[in-house]
């Protein structure tokens, strides 16, 4: 059980992370500013009895589970990776384990994916501190998010205990291998561009969508082979490009929310795979 409020060790953020949290009285009697104690920005106005870990004591806690309860082999040639949005009160740790990793082989291609540990933060109000468990494909780096059930989440505040994430994190590896044994299953049910055109069509939020989509499919397609995998990597695809590589082009802001919506469409990917279309896919 780990208190964020007491945690010494140093920072694990990137140095635009690396600020404490403090706050300041609005003009209305039940809100309140959250600065960042380093720049003194205010990052968002947020309830008067809101209180939270910053990121730093959140992420450092996060590491230190990591590092305590899974084995040097298994973190030996780790790679983080952050997101930040909101100016600074969003935050998204994406670590890869490269030694915890499994074959994915249809009829025409061969890769291999690795385990992913996904940790969010927010100092706004904007999120619950939220941990997944995911996979990333080594040949295409597309980003898999594993469905809810794999989702830890637990209040924002200072008294944040991580006892949940280490059972999970315990259990991890051996999770990502059953869901690389589901990816193999992928791999090798087979599909046709017809069946995967209707099953878009009627799970996509658009028609615009659906063609965008089927068009990545078939791509995949001509290097995976026809098969649910193909089908899978092309709506990662869409979760881990927003550009001319793949049609999913988004629309520039003032705001710095591109990680925010790049993680939201991860959440989209793992809604789509649970689906009943998805999931009643076969070729006919």
């Amino acid at each position: 059980m780990l208190d964020f409020t007491t945690n010494q060790n140093p920072a694990f953020v990137p140095a635009d992370l690396d600020f404490g949290v403090t706050y300041e009285p609005t003009r209305v009697a039940d809100k309140k500013y959250v600065i960042n104690d380093v720049t003194g920005d205010p990052l968002g106005i947020v309830g008067h009895t809101f209180n939270c870990a910053s990121h730093p004591d959140f992420y450092n806690g996060v590491n230190e589970c990591i590092t305590e309860h899974l084995s040097p082999a298994e973190l030996d040639g780790t790679n983080v990776r952050w997101n930040v949005a909101r100016g600074g009160a969003w935050a998204m740790m994406d670590m890869t384990l490269p030694n915890v990793t499994s074959k994915i082989a249809t009829d025409k291609h061969e890769t291999t994916v690795a385990q992913r540990i996904i940790a969010l933060h927010g100092i706004d109000g904007s999120c619950s501190n939220q941990v997944f468990f995911g996979a990333i494909d080594f040949f295409c780096t597309n980003g898999m998010v594993r469905g809810e059930h794999d989702k830890v989440r637990r209040k924002n505040s200072s008294g944040f205990t991580l006892s949940s994430f280490i059972r999970q994190l315990e259990a991890s590896t051996q999770s990502f291998y059953q869901q690389s044994k589901q990816l193999q299953h992928w791999a090798k049910t087979r599909t046709t561009p017809f069946d995967v055109k209707a099953m878009l069509d009627s799970l996509m939020s658009n028609e615009r969508q659906a063609e965008k989509m089927f068009n990545l499919y078939n791509h995949e397609a001509a290097v995976r082979g026809h098969n649910k995998w193909a089908l899978y990597s092309a709506m990662t695809n869409y979760a881990s490009y927003a550009d001319e590589r793949n049609g999913f082009t988004m629309r520039k802001t003032s705001l710095d929310n591109e990680a925010i919506t790049m993680f939201k469409r991860e959440q989209d990917v793992a809604g789509w795979v649970s689906s009943k279309q998805f999931n009643e896919l076969v070729a006919a």
